[in-house]
């Protein structure tokens, strides 16, 4: 399983193409908080959605997934991968540590 911590979904939004940063969080933990990157794409589809939206993801864009701790983002990055999808990570700690790490006015909840 492929995975990035927080420093390093930071520098990767420097790399061309860019990625997709893909939050799999339900709406409320979306209308709390989210991590906004200059320079990368951002999607929400909640976990429980991914397999009859999947059509709106491209397999061939390189894309991030995140939650707020990474447990269902690390299970999404495994049916997406299973799914033909060639580049998928998941970001380790989620949410959560972009807020410890990087970004502190992110709220944790």
């Amino acid at each position: 399983m492929q995975e990035l911590n927080v420093q390093e979904l930071q520098a990767w939004a420097r790399q061309v193409p860019a990625p997709l940063l893909l939050d799999v969080r339900e709406p409320w933990e979306v209308a709390l908080a989210r991590i906004d990157v200059p320079g990368l794409a951002w999607a929400h589809v909640a976990m429980g959605d991914i397999p009859s939206q999947l059509q709106t993801l491209d397999p061939k864009q390189p894309i991030a997934v995140y939650c707020h701790h990474g447990v269902r983002s690390l299970q999404v990055v495994a049916f997406l991968s299973r799914q033909g999808f060639d580049v998928v990570y998941n970001l380790a700690g989620g949410i959560d540590a972009w807020s410890r790490e990087i970004d502190p006015s992110v709220p944790r909840y």
